[in-house]
């Protein structure tokens, strides 16, 4: 498993423990222009859960990575966060705004990759 496999996976533990759903991985490694391997997004239920989310991908990356992110933008209103890991970049939206944006669907060429909610 190379270094980015680890890190998504890192990532996803850390969603998945603050209970964060509809986990979508999209691989857009292969698209000219993108400035990333992987986006990474999903939502919480609120803002205080997208900030828990936040957190816990920010404390499951710093134990098994060692590292942290470049950047976190979105804490203030925590309806959508980015945090940039370089290779991955992570977005945690609350639902409406998540839909609005759409993420999923702005690089059409992307691989995506669902991930089973955990109840």
């Amino acid at each position: 498993m190379n270094t980015t496999e680890r890190l998504v996976d890192s990532i996803i533990k850390g969603i998945q423990d603050k209970k964060g759903s509809g986990i979508v991985v999209a691989d857009v490694s292969g698209i000219d222009g993108t400035i990333c391997k992987d986006f990474i997004i999903c939502q919480g239920n609120s803002p205080q859960q997208v900030e828990a989310i936040a957190g816990s991908v920010s404390d499951y990356v710093r134990e098994t990575m060692g590292e942290k992110p470049v950047n976190c933008v979105g804490l203030d209103n925590a309806v959508w966060v980015a945090m940039d890991y370089v290779d991955v970049l992570v977005h945690v939206f609350v639902p409406e705004t998540r839909a609005y944006y759409d993420l999923e669907h702005l690089w059409e060429d992307a691989k995506l990759k669902q991930i089973p909610d955990i109840n």
